[in-house]
């Protein structure tokens, strides 16, 4: 049955695209699962990071060609919904890419803040060897994740990036050799150092990334940052911490 699963582990999300029959192709139900799915993590105060996968044998092989020939713009949308939603997701999100992450489902991989691949990871465009001309932004965010170049190869030319291409051209954050439940597992061991952080300062430090992304100045990008980082010197959590660096360092011998 094709669906959305989701699993807690630790303060992680590890949310899956589940119908590997059709290799997690993404119809109007699983994309509208998947933001649900997303939009729960978000409300969870325990879940400081999400980690979104595909079962085996793919990460997602695009969207549903059948849904995707019968959508109008509402249709389209709406597909776009399930990786959108990890695009706005405002907690560290890391696709962990087992298989074909192809058209739609490139854009799912491309929707996370980071990507693990292991050696069975491709990275394929297709829009335009299928006819298609690219949709749901997949043309501003991999040219923002590779360059121009490496972007009109992809997209243009139809250059297809295994897992060790994809790291080379800053696609890929890191290459894990091993199987797909090794791969999950380094993404999710990953995501855990998130438990360590204020949930807020999480969510605040990424909207301030976001924003400083786009800016041409350091000069505004230190106004940017200024009013948060005040905020977090007054907030309970650094002064627990404050004061517990405090304590240790005054308790070390010879001080």
């Amino acid at each position: 049955m094709a669906e959305i699963k989701v699993e807690r582990l630790n303060a992680v999300a590890l949310v899956t695209v589940h119908d590997p029959d059709k290799r997690n192709a993404l119809t109007l139900d699983l994309s509208a699962d998947l933001a649900d799915a997303v939009a729960d993590a978000e409300a969870d105060e325990s879940v400081h990071a999400l980690v979104v996968t595909g079962t085996p044998p793919a990460f997602c092989a695009g969207a549903n060609l059948t849904a995707l020939g019968e959508a109008k713009e509402e249709g389209l949308r709406a597909i776009y919904e399930g990786f959108l939603a990890v695009a706005r997701c405002k907690l560290p999100t890391i696709a962990a890419v087992g298989g074909q992450a192809v058209g739609a489902g490139l854009n799912l991989a491309l929707a996370a803040d980071l990507r693990f691949a292991n050696p069975a990871a491709r990275f394929d465009a297709r829009f335009l060897r299928l006819g298609i001309h690219p949709g749901g932004g997949m043309t501003w965010m991999l040219q923002r994740a590779v360059g121009p170049q490496q972007a009109t190869a992809m997209t243009l030319f139809g250059e297809v990036l295994d897992a060790h291409a994809a790291a080379a051209a800053g696609l890929v954050h890191r290459v894990v050799d091993g199987d797909h439940a090794a791969l999950v597992d380094a993404a999710v061991e990953y995501a855990c150092a998130t438990a360590e952080v204020p949930r807020e300062l999480l969510i605040t430090t990424k909207r301030t990334m976001r924003a400083t992304r786009a800016l041409a100045a350091h000069a505004e990008a230190v106004s940017t940052e200024v009013i948060p980082q005040l905020a977090s010197l007054e907030s309970p959590e650094f002064a627990a911490r404050l004061a517990a660096t405090q304590t240790r360092i005054s308790g070390t011998p010879g001080n």
